[in-house]
């Protein structure tokens, strides 16, 4: 396969010559339709000027002055009506009129060889040096008849000027192919170092180092897979973290079901330490259960960059339903509620928004110990309705602030005792929330506990 860089200079090249080609046919086509007629009528009264002249003068020295008159940049050529022939000036390439054109113009009529010179597509009638493309008028001269055939000495007509200007015309054309192969070279070499570096990305070598310091379009390319090179690298970490937490938090519970179900086998173990080790398979097969759970609903939120289908429902009525089903827990644990929800209707998805208010609740009565509160707020502002769930729990340190909605993160196991965490929640949380265009911060209470604040906006 070529190179792009052979494809640019071939298609360069193949582009002048085709215009260069296009431009003669042009120029070829436009002489043969209009200039031609003009051409022969100008020629034509120049002979018949040196002939009225030559015809005026009955002392006129022929030789000479024809000879003159060719020097002055024409080919002259005559013919008397002996069929004898004289050159003057530069010879002709072909001689190829006809005797018919000569005894025409013996015979007194005029010769048109320019206007009738045959039009082709690869020869310039112009520039034709043929005899036959000549204006030929008759003249008599000392009782002698003659025909006399003119047409313009193409050499005489290229000047000096022109001679320069078709130097300035090859230079110039030098000068573009060179520069065009060093803007081709340097268009070139910074695609190929991205190509290598896409085939080093393509082996999950995720730190290419690109030289690439341009401000046009192949520089922003190459800042955009700078960028995402880095987004790969980091998704490539997350994917392998991901696999090792997801390994082991299935590892464990697995290993703990294996070894009570192994105690349960002995049958001189006490009826009480049976239950006890049912009770812990159980409760570890609930958190395999829970964290299958999540690990669906998180594939689905990022299989689909919308997966949500929107409705408008009551956002306070949906809050409260919520913590209804909670309120057992609640009471259990001695725990004081308290809301104050403003009345607000919502565009989203309210499955996927349930579980957000479901995870937040069940977060803070983990945490919070027995006759603690937990404030629920909901404020219906100008552009957006603000969720804050406050609670008097075991709060969070300030360092592990910024890692709690990163996947599998766990502050501190012994916080999981009572209601087996996943590390899954709060990341899903965050990730409905900005599927909503929303918003949520985590802080820690002056006194003690945790607030989750979710800033939504209206439609």
């Amino acid at each position: 396969m070529k190179s792009l860089y052979g494809k640019f200079v071939a298609f360069t090249l193949g582009t002048m010559i085709m215009s260069a080609l296009v431009a003669f046919l042009a120029v070829n086509t436009f002489y043969h339709q209009l200039l031609k007629g003009k051409n022969d009528e100008k020629n034509m009264e120049i002979a018949l000027s040196l002939a009225s002249f030559i015809e005026s003068e009955k002392n006129l020295d022929l030789k000479d002055f024809l000879q003159a008159q060719s020097a002055t940049g024409y080919k002259i050529y005559v013919v008397n009506n002996k069929k004898e022939t004289i050159q003057y000036g530069a010879p002709f390439r072909v001689y190829n009129l006809s005797q018919e054109a000569v005894s025409q113009v013996l015979n007194g009529r005029v010769y048109h060889g320019m206007r009738d010179f045959p039009t082709e597509t690869f020869v310039t009638g112009f520039f034709s040096d043929e005899l036959a493309n000549t204006v030929g008028v008759p003249f008599r001269h000392n009782g002698t008849d003659y025909a006399l055939f003119l047409r313009p000495d193409i050499k005489f007509l290229f000047t000096e000027v022109h001679y320069l200007l078709g130097g300035m015309v090859i230079v110039m054309a030098i000068i573009s192919v060179l520069v065009m192969l060093i803007v081709a070279k340097k268009l070139i070499d910074p695609i190929t170092k991205l190509t290598e570096a896409a085939k080093k990305v393509g082996e999950e070598q995720f730190s290419p180092e690109l030289d690439i310091d341009r401000r046009d379009e192949i520089g922003q390319l190459a800042k955009s897979f700078q960028h995402m090179t880095v987004r790969l690298s980091e998704n490539d970490r997350i994917r392998k973290e991901f696999i090792s937490d997801v390994s082991h938090d299935f590892q464990s519970p697995l290993l703990n079901i294996k070894g009570y179900a192994e105690l349960l086998m002995d049958s001189s173990v006490p009826e009480v330490e049976r239950k006890n080790y049912a009770k812990v398979i159980q409760s570890e097969t609930e958190r395999l259960s829970s964290l299958t759970k999540q690990l669906m609903l998180l594939t689905s939120l990022d299989q689909l960059a919308s997966p949500l289908r929107k409705e408008a429902f009551r956002l306070d009525k949906q809050i409260k339903e919520v913590t209804l089903r909670y309120r057992w827990l609640m009471e259990e644990k001695g725990i004081s509620l308290s809301m104050y929800l403003d009345e607000a209707k919502f565009l989203g998805d309210p499955s996927f928004l349930e579980k957000v208010w479901e995870n937040l609740l069940s977060n803070a009565l983990k945490y919070t110990e027995a006759g603690g509160t937990i404030d629920i707020s909901l404020t219906n502002r100008k552009d957006e309705l603000a969720v804050s769930f406050c609670d008097s729990g075991i709060g969070i340190d300030e360092e592990h602030l910024e890692r709690i909605f990163d996947r599998f993160y766990r502050v501190d196991e012994s916080r999981t005792k009572e209601i087996p965490g996943t590390g899954l929640g709060l990341p899903i949380v965050q990730q409905i929330v900005q599927l909503h265009g929303g918003t949520i911060h985590a802080q820690r209470n002056l006194d003690q506990g945790m607030t989750f604040a979710v800033n939504l906006p209206k439609a």
